[in-house]
């Protein structure tokens, strides 16, 4: 019983994480690639650690408590990390591109299956690069 639960954390650890990495090199800009890691960071390492905690509390004798101080870490670092980073790049004017080719990046639409145009008139994910 235990050790399904302990399974499970991890596999939900593991599929958040690898989820993040997923949207951290597929989304198109900055301030999309930033939400990613910080959610994945904060939901799967949490879960890992909790599955931690969780197994050495039950084969060891007492309570494993130093998982749950990096968790209580994570959980106050990572937002508010992504919010100073992201606070950072609107003060530097920051436009977020990536730069990458448009057949790799998520593009963004307008519902009508039309890609949906910015403010110079450039097609999302095709933009020249500014840079």
């Amino acid at each position: 019983m235990m050790e399904s639960l302990i399974a499970v954390l991890i596999l939900i650890g593991a599929a958040f994480t690898c989820l993040g990495s997923i949207g951290l090199v597929r989304l198109r800009d900055f301030y999309e690639r930033l939400h990613t890691p910080t959610k994945a960071t904060t939901l799967g390492v949490g879960s890992l650690l909790i599955a931690s905690a969780i197994f050495f509390s039950w084969t060891m004798p007492g309570i494993s408590l130093h998982e749950v101080l990096v968790a209580v870490f994570l959980f106050i670092t990572a937002p508010v990390s992504a919010h100073l980073m992201a606070k950072a790049a609107l003060h530097l004017r920051e436009r977020g591109e990536t730069g990458l080719p448009p057949e790799t990046t998520l593009q963004r639409h307008d519902g009508s299956g039309r890609l949906s145009e910015d403010k110079d008139g450039n097609q999302d994910g095709n933009a020249a690069d500014s840079g």
